[in-house]
């Protein structure tokens, strides 16, 4: 019959998409599909597949993929399953629809789970609700927050799954959305049976199937009834249970789920069990048996067939591959081809360019060089007659300093001899005997005595004497490292030619003391006593 059913729905599918006439039709129909008939809506997914890569639909391609790796964890292909999950993601992100890609993110957040890999499942539902606020999309906040806080409840931290869940049941909430409702009620109430709170896990399992059967959702009830059924055995009350797992027997039975049915037919037996029916207990295990063994039989089918179809997806895929390297290999051997067609050409160009240039580059070069001979000796004229203006400048200026420096050393020759003068007769004013008076010339007589020895001029002296003889005093200390300043003064008193007596008015000391200093300083230039210094100064 469900072979029948299949055949149906894949004679049934053109027809439908020819009434629908749009893609995203297509898509819903193959997302109805895949609920009851996995197999025969992973084969239309794949044709849908095929067509938007041929197509170049990346959006499209990318909801194929999707709904390709959904199916493939219904059937327990979980690589399978995150390979198609991954792909969508690169291709959801890659046109920018955010919504998509949250949505697939919480897929995969799903698979990482049942991998053990619960960091990442937690990564990709952090993601995923990152982009649902930025929407604002309630309904995707909600699933994601259940979906968290089912992570927790597998970790046994029900206080964060309490948390997540309330979460969750908030925003289904604001938009009344009892389906998702109903999920975190079933949800709370496996929390409470996990922690063998029966009176409130009944109460949640309870509020859940009610707002299953709002929302006509019999196939999701199913469970819930079944659940009902497992508190009452668990508290006691076994002809209850009874009715409430037959009545999930019943509901399977018209929803053609096998799972829940084999469930059902298992709680049954651990109820007839417990009341000492063991006949019935006997009858409905060796039923819950059957169901199991049609399950695997089903399954196994339903593998087969989804093996089958991505091993056509391989082959497929691996045509195309080679049909595209084949169209690529013709194409780069044409364009390799039209290539050196074009090179030959540029080469037989840029050789007569060639010679041309060269014969224009050898004129050029030759008009460059007398330019170029030409400005330089403009600039080596240019730059001749700088240096000759310079040199007169210097010379000008040394004969300005030339004319300052012996203009100071005159002053200060005029100076000391007028100190002289003032010191010889107060020196005889001294000699009276009015002691007040005595006592008064002699402090004018140290002070024109510090007079002499004041540096002021000295200083002047110096600056202008080594700007008028450059390195005169760096070649004195070859001769000699000891010199003092007053050695220096009278080098350079020397050097300007002036007489002895000129000398020891400048310095202020008597000419028997010049001649003591002028022998002193022949010993410290390590000059023999039959050498003039005189001469040797004017030498340096």
């Amino acid at each position: 019959m469900k072979i029948f059913c299949n055949i149906l729905l894949l004679a049934l599918f053109p027809l439908c998409i020819i009434a629908q006439d749009n893609d995203h039709n297509e898509l819903a129909y193959t997302q109805r599909l895949s609920k009851q008939f996995p197999d025969s809506a992973f084969t239309l997914l794949k044709e849908m597949y095929s067509q938007s890569i041929a197509a170049k639909d990346p959006l499209r391609t990318g909801i194929c993929l999707q709904q390709m790796g959904q199916i493939s964890y219904y059937l327990g292909n979980y690589p399978q399953a995150l390979d198609f999950h991954s792909k969508a993601d690169k291709l959801f992100r890659e046109v920018h629809d955010r919504e998509r890609v949250a949505a697939n993110l919480g897929d995969m957040g799903l698979l990482y789970y049942y991998n053990r890999q619960q960091p990442l499942a937690r990564r990709q539902y952090e993601e995923a609700l990152s982009i649902y606020r930025e929407t604002g999309n309630v309904e995707g906040q909600a699933d994601t927050y259940g979906k968290v806080g089912h992570l927790y409840e597998k970790q046994q931290r029900y206080d964060s799954a309490f948390y997540f869940q309330r979460l969750a049941l908030l925003q289904y909430s604001r938009i009344a959305h009892k389906t998702g409702m109903a999920k975190i009620y079933e949800n709370m109430g496996s929390i409470f049976e996990d922690l063998a709170n029966y009176d409130s896990s009944r109460y949640y399992f309870a509020r859940s199937l009610e707002l299953y059967n709002q929302a006509g959702e019999e196939v999701a009830s199913i469970e819930v009834v079944n659940n009902l059924g497992d508190i009452l055995r668990k508290t006691g009350h076994y002809a209850e249970a009874i009715v409430q797992t037959t009545k999930a027997l019943q509901l399977s039975e018209q929803t053609g789920d096998l799972y829940e049915k084999g469930a059902a037919y298992r709680d049954l037996g651990k109820a007839y069990h417990l009341l000492g029916r063991e006949d019935s207990a006997y009858h409905y295990l060796e039923l819950s048996r059957r169901a199991t063994l049609d399950v695997y039989s089903v399954e196994n089918n339903r593998q087969t067939a989804f093996f089958s179809v991505l091993y056509d997806i391989d082959k497929k895929n691996d045509e195309i591959q080679h049909l595209e390297n084949a169209r690529n290999i013709t194409i780069i051997t044409t364009v390799s081809a039209v290539v050196v067609l074009v090179l030959l050409a540029v080469l037989a160009w840029v050789v007569i360019s060639r010679q041309r240039l060269k014969i224009k580059n050898e004129q050029l070069t030759r008009h460059q060089d007398r330019q170029h001979y030409q400005i330089q000796r403009e600039l080596m004229q240019a730059e001749l007659q700088n240096r000759q203006l310079q040199e007169e400048r210097l010379v000008q200026e040394l004969a300005v300093k030339r004319k300052g420096l012996t203009s100071s050393t005159l002053h200060v020759i005029q100076k000391n001899q007028l100190l002289e003068d003032l010191r010889n007769r107060l020196s005889l004013l001294v000699k009276d005997d009015k002691r007040d008076q005595k006592k008064q010339l002699q402090q004018l007589i140290q002070l024109i005595n510090l007079n002499f020895n004041h540096d002021q001029y000295w200083n002047e002296f110096r600056e202008t004497f080594e700007q008028v003889h450059q390195e005169f005093f760096d070649n004195v200390k070859k001769y000699g490292e000891d010199l003092t300043g007053n050695d220096m003064r009278l080098l350079a008193l020397i050097k300007l030619n002036l007489t002895s007596g000129d000398i020891a008015t400048l310095l202020g000391i008597s000419p028997d003391s010049l001649r003591v200093s002028r022998y002193r300083l022949k010993k410290k230039l390590s000059l023999d006593s039959s050498e003039s210094l005189t001469a040797f100064v004017q030498s340096l």
